[in-house]
């Protein structure tokens, strides 16, 4: 048993983070939103962590997350989109070079 929801817990952890990475396909989680809106606010007020969004290419998209891309959309966060695991681990190591 936990004092507070086990998810209070992964935010906290979250808040302490120097990256975050998001892998989404076809849906977004309610959880998953807030871990992402837990480390926008903490990079907001503490410029980190770093955030990085994949979304696997799909023909069967759910609503939640077509909301979410438009979400990042207004927040001026663009997400990246990936074919398969190749496409992604090539496109995240380009995106951590430029942080080096």
């Amino acid at each position: 048993m936990s004092k507070t929801r086990l998810q209070d817990e992964y935010n906290q952890v979250i808040r302490t983070c120097d990256l975050f990475v998001g892998l989404f396909f076809t849906k977004v989680g309610k959880y998953t939103e807030e871990e992402f809106d837990t480390a926008w606010k903490n990079f907001q007020e503490n410029d980190k962590p770093l955030i990085f969004t994949y979304f696997k290419k799909s023909d069967n998209k759910q609503e939640s997350l077509v909301k979410f891309w438009n979400k990042l959309r207004n927040l001026g966060h663009f997400p990246t989109v990936y074919q398969d695991t190749d496409n992604l681990h090539l496109q995240f190591w380009a995106e951590l070079e430029r942080y080096q």
